[in-house]
């Protein structure tokens, strides 16, 4: 499944217990952690919930089922039979089809002409089957099915396998029965069915395979981005694993209400609107990476989680952390122009470090026992830290001997079930190197290691002394009982900044390495391509060094971000000063990467919401317009010739970033477009449109707010509504923030989307941190009962109250969900309250010298 994050980027119950947890001390909390906690104020994570596995002395080998929907009253009826090994079960069954975006449910659309109707969908992961058809609801009970849906004659349906046949329903000539072809042995949570109103568009791969993307009604031309999309992808995995698509057809379906971004249900893969359709003339360009992401995670998971099935929830990681790594692998031979692997490092890998940091983070591999413990863990580090060792243990082992290691675990464990150690064990015998004994230290324990580095000269060669504690959010590590990771270590120098000198596993917690042939006037770096799954900590002569190699670009891009990033983190943990990162900062002038921009853009975001705290909030807005406007003068406002994906990206970027802090020519030149925009003179391309909806609302009245939620009434697309969604919160004004967090809860926006909507208010303002905050609790039961504590919920409180920075407010927050409790979302509230006390332990330690260097700054600006 693909979480739906804040794009790009950006996001998923029968009783049963998972196995007992692992016995690793590792996994225990420290006596100096549980004391850490409770000085924060916050308590552990609560005990598990008894739970236990379903028996196994009865399972099926088949399912026959046979649904009729009712797409007028929302209910359905079913019949059932199931074969056991001694007998067969019979049931005949009613139920209704929900709101509620999970399980067998509702989702509203309009037809061309303006009519409200209804398809009805599924979205049975994690354990949501259960609530279609009577089910053994656990991933390690797999059966085939033959599905048969009756269905009004006018409508589309479709499931997992193709067609067999399609025939006059007996008791009424309005319905017919269409019966699907047997599926292989699969899990309950990727059988899927929709029944609805489609249009399709329709391709065969090299391989053979049927290819169809349905799309609403009149809307076909905006799925031929994703059909060329997929139909290259389904050879690129045969070709990888070495192994066939099992299935005769794949389709991919764009559903109006869904919860995820997209779900890789057995050759039925369903998807948000905006995960899946490109209009070539109104979707902009990170659209289609998103689109091409996504199409790459879900065809992935066809072998890598359906064909092969993790044996249980606690090894979901896998699954989404392996998707979440070769879709990128997919894209970029795709999409080569993308540079997708320097973004890669912004959009997973330095998300997953932020939220791993903390003491309230997981292990990758966790124990799952209860029902809401499943919705937890989709969170950054099962996908993204899941993804990111993944591409640590790929450049670890190579890309030959990974293939290997892959097709010898696909070919062993088809049709079947598996855990981790059984992905170690194949990658073990392929390569040779200790796979296990490396990864357990990284998928068993939580956090990462700060590795800290010094160098000395002796006589040609480079000594480097290197030492390894965990990195914590909260300033240097001080237990007496510090965990340990094996770490695949790349050095580089300047004489070839492309390739790694030295590669070295560190196995101890110091380490001395000789580099020889390294002149006294070479830079060293660690960390090449920043793949190792780790931060560096540099002594101060060998950062000198290095920042020349940011002004000059002499440093490869994501080793630039790399650095900048490592150092931003190091300022937030309190291990260096503020003020040091906003120096490197502006050694960026000359940086033409938009990923290394975009990276920096997020860092001095997360600053300006930090200083929204104190009275020098504008001076921090004169520091971004500083650093942005060469570059915004370099790229101006049209594309010129022979420009690309990532400049239409950057330009985007960049201007929105100066048009959100003011910056005058920037500000009228967006206006003007506006104004031509909505006079329909000059239509926005869809590449400008966010950054200028963005720019004009922020420095905006009522009246700009009525156009922008005009525009939205009369936006055909998906995207465009949910562009005009995200930036809405960027208004200032209270009484229009008020506006705006009405219109979230109304019927204009779809019930998925509303967490983008009040997410964006607490984003947009201090005042509308506070705004958002209380109509989260104002509206907490109406938002409870929409999301039904799935992973939506955790989300809309992250987005909410990650902003604030006064003690106070944890334990607001901590004390309102201990009043209304929401179990799928305690770990997110645990972390929400830990990112409070730290940004309020950052701001007391590091805002008044943050602002006197921006005084000083302004008295005597840089030289450039």
């Amino acid at each position: 499944m693909w979480l739906a994050a804040a794009a790009p980027s950006l996001a998923r119950r029968l009783l049963f217990l998972g196995p007992p947890p692992p016995p690793l001390l590792l996994l225990l909390l420290s006596r100096s952690r549980r004391r850490r906690l409770h000085s924060l104020g916050l308590a552990a994570m609560p005990e598990k919930r008894p739970f236990e596995r379903l028996p196994a002395d009865v399972s099926p080998i088949n399912y026959s089922l046979c649904l009729k929907p009712d797409l007028l009253d929302f209910t359905f009826e079913g019949k059932l039979e199931a074969a056991a090994q001694t007998g067969t079960l019979k049931i005949d069954f009613v139920g209704e089809l929900n709101d509620k975006m999970k399980g067998f449910y509702r989702s509203k659309y309009t037809t061309p002409s303006g009519e409200v109707r209804y398809a009805a969908v599924t979205q049975f992961e994690a354990t949501d089957a259960r609530r279609a058809f009577p089910c053994w609801d656990e991933p390690a009970i797999k059966a085939t099915f033959d599905i048969s849906l009756v269905v009004p004659k006018d409508r589309v349906a479709l499931s997992n396998m193709n067609v067999i046949d399609r025939k006059p329903y007996p008791d009424d000539e309005n319905l017919v029965e269409v019966k699907f072809a047997r599926t292989p042995v699969m899990s309950t949570y990727l059988v899927a069915f929709v029944v609805g109103e489609y249009d399709f568009v329709e391709t065969r791969s090299k391989d053979g395979v049927c290819v169809r993307v349905y799309t609403p009604v009149g809307k076909a031309e905006q799925g031929k981005f994703a059909l060329e999309v997929a139909a290259k992808t389904l050879p690129f995995y045969k070709d990888y694993f070495n192994v066939p698509y099992p299935l005769p057809k794949i389709d991919l379906i764009a559903i109006a209400d869904f919860a995820a971004g997209a779900m890789e249900n057995w050759g039925l893969v369903t998807y948000r609107e905006t995960a899946l359709l490109i209009d070539p003339k109104n979707s902009c360009s990170s659209s289609r990476q998103w689109v091409a992401l996504v199409v790459g995670h879900e065809l992935a998971h066809q072998w890598f989680g359906n064909l092969v099935t993790m044996e249980w929830w606690t090894h979901l990681w896998l699954n989404e952390g392996f998707a979440s790594w070769i879709e990128y692998l997919c894209v970029d031979h795709c999409f080569p122009e993308y540079d997708i692997w320097t973004q890669f490092v912004s959009a997973d890998y330095t998300r997953a470090q932020e939220l791993d940091a903390l003491d309230n983070s997981h292990p990758i591999e966790v124990s799952v026992g209860h029902p809401s413990e499943v919705d937890e863990i989709f969170d950054a580090i099962s996908y993204s830290k899941g993804a990111s060792v993944i591409r640590m243990l790929h450049d670890y082992i190579g890309d030959k001997d990974f293939k290997k290691g892959m097709n010898m675990y696909l070919t062993k464990f088809q049709q079947k079930n598996a855990a981790t150690e059984d992905l170690w064990e194949s990658l073990e015998n392929a390569s040779g190197k200790p796979i296990a004994a490396v990864m357990n230290t990284w998928t068993k324990q939580m956090g990462f290691p700060l590795i800290y580095v010094e160098a000395e000269q002796v006589e040609d060669d480079r000594l480097l002394k290197l030492s390894q504690k965990k990195f914590c959010a909260s300033g240097p590590y001080v237990g007496e009982d510090c965990p340990q990771w094996m770490v695949p270590i790349t050095i580089s120098t300047s004489e070839d900044p492309n390739q790694a000198k030295l590669k070295i596993l560190m196995d101890k917690p110091e380490m001395n390495v000789v580099l020889k042939n390294v002149k006294s006037d070479q830079w060293v770096k660690l960390n090449l391509g920043t793949v190792g799954f780790y931060r560096t900590q540099y002594s101060s002569a060998m950062l000198e060094s290095l920042l020349p190699g940011i002004r000059d670009l002499s440093l490869p891009p994501v080793d630039r971000l790399g650095l900048q990033n490592d150092l931003f983190s190091l300022a937030r943990a309190g291990i260096i000063s503020t003020v040091e990162v906003l120096k490197v900062m502006e050694a960026f002038v000359n940086e033409p990467n938009y990923t290394v921009w975009s990276d920096l853009s997020c860092n001095l975001g997360i600053l300006s919401t930090l200083l929204s705290h104190t009275d020098f909030y504008e001076e921090i807005q004169e520091f971004v317009k500083d650093v942005f406007s060469p570059i915004g003068e370099r790229l101006g406002w049209d594309p010129k010739p022979g420009e690309g994906h990532l400049d239409a990206l950057l330009r985007g970027l960049v201007l929105g970033k100066l048009g959100k802090a003011g910056h005058k020519a920037t500000l009228d030149e967006a206006r003007r477009r506006f104004k031509d925009h909505v006079e329909g003179k000059q239509i926005l391309s869809a590449d400008l449109r966010s950054p200028v909806y963005l720019t004009v609302l922020k420095h905006g009245d009522g009246t700009t707010l009525d156009i922008m939620l005009k525009l939205h009434k009369q936006a055909d697309m998906q995207e465009e509504k949910n562009r005009i969604e995200r930036v809405l919160g960027a208004t200032l004004l209270p009484e229009l923030i008020q506006k705006v967090l009405t219109f979230a809860l109304s019927e204009e926006v779809r019930p998925q989307d509303t967490v983008s909507v009040i997410g964006g208010v607490a984003g947009g303002s201090k005042h509308g941190r506070k705004a958002a905050w209380k109509f989260i609790k104002d509206n907490w039961e109406e938002l409870y009962n929409r999301y039904q504590g799935g992973f939506l919920i955790s989300r809309l409180i992250k987005l909410s109250v990650e902003g604030f920075a006064i003690d106070k407010m944890a334990g607001e927050v901590k004390a309102f969900f201990e009043s209304h409790p929401a179990p799928s979302a305690e770990r997110t509230i645990q972390q929400c309250c830990e990112n409070i006390l730290l940004n309020a332990a950052w701001l007391k330690r590091d805002a008044e010298s943050i602002h006197q260097y921006l005084l000083q700054r302004k008295a005597s600006p840089p030289a450039v």
